[in-house]
């Protein structure tokens, strides 16, 4: 049954989770406004629109309702859009797994590792925007965002490294999920979309791309998205930060 009420994403455009929300809400042949925030008071903004301790990005109203998260719109859309399921009969409960590992700490490197690579690169942060390189100037104003970025993600060049170095197992587990026929199947799942959205993040970054090459990691990212290109070129982190070839 198609969902006749007004449907709005609340959404920030870098946001991986709020890209996997809009590929499901396409999957799912739902029309919506994607409505963007505004970043550095989104949290302020998507507490106040959907409650106390909702700070963090995507929220989905759907009429009156409102759901946040994107674990608990997954799940929701799955009520109300049963077809073209997220959780398809018989690998529902694995999926919802495979989907919860995509949503914690898989997720996380889609921010920590971008940012920790802008730290070196300060001028490629002008990529949000459409620019290559930002000048003199705008590389100064980009330091100053990246490093209150670094505190706002408690990072530390500690946490980058050894999200680096456990980046392989983290790609190996993606396979399993794959050979297990919970993801890169004929038609997408919750978790193809959970952790698609953060591969996609991660291929922009020269120095981490390569290990995705011809893997179901990649191709789900591919599938379900539109790739950004390179967003940090390689050598941005120190060579002795990154797993060994």
């Amino acid at each position: 049954m198609p969902i006749t009420e007004k449907v709005t994403l609340h959404a920030l455009p870098p946001s991986h989770p709020c890209a996997a929300v809009a590929a499901a809400l396409d999957l799912k042949g739902v029309e919506y406004e994607w409505v963007n925030l505004d970043y550095g008071t989104h949290n302020q903004q998507i507490e106040e629109l959907y409650g106390e301790g909702a700070k963090t990005v995507p929220g989905l109203s759907v009429g009156d309702e409102r759901i946040h998260g994107s674990t608990a719109i997954f799940r929701r859309l799955e009520e109300l859009v049963p077809e073209n399921p997220l959780y398809p009969e018989g690998i529902a409960d694995r999926v919802r797994e495979a989907e919860l590992w995509g949503d914690g700490a898989f997720q996380d490197l889609g921010r920590r590792l971008p940012w920790g690579a802008l730290y070196f690169r300060p001028e490629r942060l002008g990529r949000l925007n459409g620019v290559d390189e930002l000048d003199p100037a705008g590389t100064d104003f980009a330091m100053k965002f990246i490093r209150a970025t670094w505190k706002y993600h408690s990072l530390s060049s500690v946490r980058i490294a050894e999200d680096l170095k456990g980046l392989p197992a983290m790609v190996e587990e993606i396979e399993g999920f794959a050979a297990d026929g919970l993801i890169d199947g004929d038609a997408p799942t919750a978790a193809d979309l959970q952790i698609g959205a953060t591969v996609r993040v991660l291929l922009s970054l020269g120095d981490v791309a390569p290990l995705f090459e011809g893997t179901a990691a990649a191709r789900i990212a591919e599938r379900n998205f539109e790739l950004y290109g390179e967003f940090v070129p390689a050598g941005a982190f120190p060579a002795s930060w990154l797993p060994a070839s």
